[in-house]
């Protein structure tokens, strides 16, 4: 066995190819797991799902999606860090456990920068800050002159403390000089709840589970929290148009590795994941859902995410949340 590695080795150095370079170009010849760090069904889940299917057609070999939910997605995170950095374990992961997580936990297992290498992002999911019907609001400037006329009066709901929701909240309540307290709850779906029974008055809510109730008129639209409309739906003005200039909030979504993986494998998994996101079918598909795809280099999505961390953080320093 070992005669005949020096074999293989002094047959690659013929060639001019490192061991690794010469595994780099041979990826992938075995099946690539994509680890969504949330249940299935949720908006992470679902684009994990769709550049899963992208990357298998793109790179000829199977890509599955499994679902490692838990402590706030830590759990899922944790499984990718002590992965071989080979490009054969992916994560599709978050704002929350990638940008705010490093600011509600005082002894957080991973370092988002150093403990993971940043291979592209993917999407944005803007949130729709809707109300209920009994809030005498019909816009964004009416809702501030209410919230400082009733001062801890008016509340939104949120999925759990630290979500993007939350921090949306959050921004609006710095950025808008006023006090809304946020009620969490455990998941989207009891918090849309929440504000379509009239139990609290706002949500921050991703577009989907809200839109069809603003059809339907149980609950008023009264702004995006993008920078620009979303392109599927012009009718409603962003936050930062409606009062609140510069305001900027939503929940996104990224593709990661291990540390330390290879160059070659990240560009390949990047022009692979790039491409599936600028397919029409695929861009339609997903503005017709209210999501919008945001590919990116690895170096711009570095970039961003340093940016993500700089801005969550003040705001967690803000809204005074405590590490746990």
């Amino acid at each position: 066995m070992r005669t005949r590695a020096i074999i293989g080795a002094i047959a690659l150095g013929a060639l001019g190819l490192h061991p690794a370079a010469a595994s780099a170009q041979a990826y992938p010849n075995r099946p690539i797991r994509i680890i969504v760090p949330f249940p299935a069904g949720g908006g992470v889940d679902y684009i994990g799902r769709i550049v899963g299917k992208g990357l298998s057609e793109r790179l000829g070999q199977q890509v599955f999606v499994e679902n490692r939910a838990g402590a706030n997605a830590i759990l899922g995170l944790e499984v990718l860090k002590a992965a071989p950095p080979d490009g054969y374990t992916l994560a599709a992961a978050s704002a929350g456990p990638l940008a705010v997580n490093p600011f509600l936990y005082a002894k957080l297992p991973h370092d988002t920068l150093k403990d993971f290498t940043q291979i592209a992002n993917m999407v944005n999911f803007p949130l729709l800050l809707v109300s209920h019907p009994s809030l005498p609001v019909k816009n964004v400037k009416e809702l501030i002159a209410l919230a400082r006329a009733r001062p801890g009066e008016i509340t939104y709901s949120s999925p759990g403390v630290g979500n993007s929701s939350h921090l949306a909240g959050e921004l609006f309540n710095a950025m808008a000089k006023v006090k809304i307290l946020q009620v969490p709850y455990k998941g989207m779906a009891p918090a849309v709840l929440s504000t379509l029974s009239g139990e609290t008055q706002l949500i921050y809510a991703s577009i989907p589970p809200v839109l069809p109730h603003v059809r339907a008129g149980r609950v008023r639209a009264l702004g995006v929290g993008n920078a620009k409309r979303v392109p599927s739906l012009p009718e409603f003005p962003t936050i930062a148009e409606s009062g609140v200039p510069g305001y900027e909030a939503y929940a996104w979504a990224g593709m990661i590795g291990p540390a330390n993986m290879p160059r070659d494998i990240v560009m390949k998994l990047n022009r692979a994941i790039v491409d599936t996101l600028n397919q029409k079918d695929v861009i339609d598909r997903m503005l017709a859902d209210g999501t919008v795809p945001t590919p990116s280099s690895p170096e711009e999505f570095t970039a961003y995410l340093k940016a993500e961390l700089k801005k969550w953080g003040e705001v967690v320093k803000l809204a005074g949340i405590k590490p746990e």
